[in-house]
């Protein structure tokens, strides 16, 4: 009991001296959870192997959740917790996946360390692992981020990337969050795994006016009814035909033949700025890759809660808290 005790209270002497000297460091739970990112590897390994298509998922979940107040894991907060939740907005109700496998990373953390790690650390390091089951590069994840006890609808739905947006609008967008073009044309590559809804691209494999490839439009109207009732809409298609569960440059490849899932991703090859970015990394994979790790580090860094803003959430998707930390 006495050992216990004591191993508590170098805990708090620990995190108190975190607090009042608090920036991002990969080291942030080295004294006072050791075992964490360990834990998260390993329910990340077995989240990808039980469906392939949840590594695209969990990358893209921080990355929603950064675009919104910061990396504060206020996308987790679920209705219950809060009437402005992110969850329902227009760019993730029903499209945003990942929630669970969070969650239960969080509840093993939580046995092991109650009240140490943050949800929104856990969805940066989930990310960082599920883009290296795919095949992806990996990057050194800075950590000390705390929870919000807030989620901003309005935000989200003003700052998420939209299937329709320009590339104007993406540039402004990004910018916005301290990211120039060529993170945002790395960033985009992460659509090289994943799927998306029939309703956000039936549009554009419908329109005469595309630039879309013949025989890419024939293949993916096959599953993408042409209707307004809403028939179709959740269909599924990959991202990337040819190779979409491996993280790779085939994504941009594809943009350069006019294969483009998306047209808010075609945008970036259609004879503006972007296009130079896009046969760079058609052409170097490696260099994709490097660049793609960077700005996930980057991205992870916009506006998180450090020091004593935020809280440490005990269930990622409440507003609980561990009474240590309370």
């Amino acid at each position: 009991m006495a050992s216990n005790s004591l191993f508590f209270f170098v805990t708090f002497l620990f995190s108190t001296f975190l607090l009042s000297n608090a920036q991002l460091t990969p080291t942030f739970y080295d004294a006072t959870c050791p075992d964490a990112l360990a834990v998260i590897k390993t329910l990340i390994q077995q989240a990808v192997a039980n469906e392939t298509r949840m590594a695209a998922s969990l990358i893209r979940l921080h990355f929603h959740d950064c675009f919104v107040q910061g990396c504060d894991a206020s996308i987790l907060l679920d209705e219950l917790a809060t009437p402005t939740s992110e969850r329902t907005a227009l760019q993730n109700n029903n499209s945003a996946r990942g929630y669970e496998v969070i969650d239960a990373i969080k509840a093993e953390v939580e046995r092991i360390c109650p009240g140490i790690v943050s949800c929104a650390d856990i969805l940066a390091v989930a990310a960082r692992d599920a883009s290296v089951e795919a095949n992806g590069p990996t990057w050194t994840v800075q950590l000390g981020r705390r929870d919000s006890t807030t989620a901003n609808r309005t935000e989200a739905e003003a700052n998420l990337p939209r299937f329709t947006s320009t590339l104007d609008e993406h540039i402004a967008n990004f910018d916005g969050k301290g990211l120039n073009v060529r993170d945002l044309v790395a960033l985009s590559g992460s659509h090289t795994i994943g799927q998306a809804q029939c309703v956000t691209f039936r549009g554009r494999i419908y329109d005469n006016n595309s630039d879309i490839e013949a025989g890419f439009r024939s293949t993916r109207q096959g599953n993408c009814p042409n209707t307004t009732d809403g028939e179709g809409n959740g269909n599924l298609a990959p991202l990337d035909l040819v190779t979409p569960d491996l993280f790779d440059n085939n994504y941009f490849v594809n943009l350069i033949e006019k294969k483009g899932l998306l047209q808010s991703d075609q945008i970036l090859f259609s004879g503006q700025q972007t296009d130079s970015i896009v046969t760079e990394y058609s052409n170097n994979p490696e260099t994709f890759r490097v660049d793609f790790a960077n700005a996930m580090v980057k991205m992870g860094d916009i506006r998180p809660l450090l020091g004593d803003a935020g809280i440490i959430r005990s269930v990622c998707s409440t507003l609980e808290m561990n009474p240590q930390d309370m």
